[in-house]
């Protein structure tokens, strides 16, 4: 097998983590709104899950451990993307904050970072920025 294989089924299996993740958040509440069911389809093609990996993850006993990835970018982009999905239905209740620190906490941030970053990102995401902006402000 070349290495090449290797490192795409890394690669996968780092975005099906990632995916879990969204879906527990959008879970989090129980019960998935139209818009975070959207959203999560999205993610699961920018992804590239399949079908059977879909509902797989969408099992209410699935558990799946939050992959850190090693980059600060990637990992600054993964939790973008989970304030995305947390803001899906324009609230950010109790269940989901909780996560959103787990996850936060997760990803390698310090608890002292984490609550920088997620009150930054919480008044950044009341206004819908694009990603490149959001890096910008997180690197201040």
């Amino acid at each position: 097998m070349p290495i090449i294989d290797l490192y795409e089924h890394s690669e996968q299996r780092h975005n099906l983590a990632h995916f879990a993740t969204l879906a527990s958040l959008a879970a989090a509440d129980g019960v998935i709104s139209e818009k975070e069911k959207a959203i999560l389809d999205k993610f699961a093609f920018k992804l590239n899950i399949t079908d059977a990996e879909y509902k797989e993850v969408m099992k209410k006993e699935n558990k799946y451990p939050i992959e850190t990835p090693h980059s600060g970018e990637k990992r600054l982009k993964r939790l973008f993307d989970f304030f995305g999905m947390a803001f899906a239905d324009n609230n950010l209740d109790e269940e989901q904050m909780e996560l959103v620190v787990k996850y936060a906490i997760g990803l390698g941030y310090s608890p002292q970072k984490a609550s920088l970053i997620i009150k930054k990102s919480i008044a950044i995401f009341t206004g819908k920025i694009a990603f490149e902006d959001y890096q910008y402000l997180m690197d201040k």
